[in-house]
């Protein structure tokens, strides 16, 4: 499903509107198409791959929803894989998504699987501040990373806190053993490590790229 779409021009939103082909037509040569997909369906991703000309392997990545982060470029287009952690205070769970980006001079397609970060807020921030939006899409590639690392920090101090919590119930007076917890915190911490570990490796290959969306 298309949760936000648009194209930009000098930084600004035109009025194009409709399905990818007259997004895709809408942009021309000097601006760029910005869509966003959540949990999409394998029609809406072969039509995606058919009007921005995306290669059939990154889409494949998009419609996985178990991918290690990591960074691939095919063809004009670089698609980044990341995890999204969002931390559940009333569940005191984490919650692991998947964002794609498939991203080159002229688009910018966003593929979220399962809840993790919204990026609802971003476009609206972006969309206030032009002369940013206005460095292309290699800019938009930058904010939603940035976005979702800095979703970790909290899931990081919740984290930090059932782990104390936990250590409280250990060795309090009453002698309880919260076996169930433990399992499910040792789940969680193995979670987010798999999801926010590798990015090390992806963050050096986007350092080394000479790809035009890394500037």
């Amino acid at each position: 499903m298309i949760i936000g779409s648009g194209v930009y021009r000098n930084g600004r939103k035109t009025g194009a509107e409709g399905g990818f082909a007259a997004l895709a037509a809408a942009s021309g040569t000097d601006a760029f198409v910005w869509v966003g997909l959540k949990d999409p369906s394998e029609t809406e991703l072969r039509e995606a791959s058919a009007a921005f000309d995306i290669h059939p392997l990154a889409i494949e990545d998009a419609q996985a929803t178990h991918e290690r982060p990591k960074v691939d470029v095919f063809g004009d287009t670089l698609t980044l894989v990341l995890r999204s952690v969002a931390y559940n205070d009333d569940e005191e769970a984490v919650e692991i998504g998947q964002i794609t980006v498939m991203s080159s001079p002229g688009h910018v397609l966003v593929v979220r699987h399962g809840d993790g970060v919204p990026l609802t807020d971003l476009r609206a921030r972006m969309e206030a501040d032009p002369e940013w939006l206005a460095q292309g899409p290699g800019v938009v590639l930058h904010a939603i990373l940035d976005t979702v690392v800095e979703a970790y920090l909290p899931v990081v101090a919740g984290i930090d806190n059932d782990i104390t919590e936990v250590e409280t119930a250990v060795f309090s007076e009453d002698r309880f053993l919260p076996t169930q917890r433990i399992y499910e915190l040792t789940r969680e911490v193995v979670e987010f490590r798999n999801s926010a570990y590798p990015l090390t490796q992806v963050m050096e290959t986007l350092i080394r790229s000479s790809h035009p969306m890394i500037t």
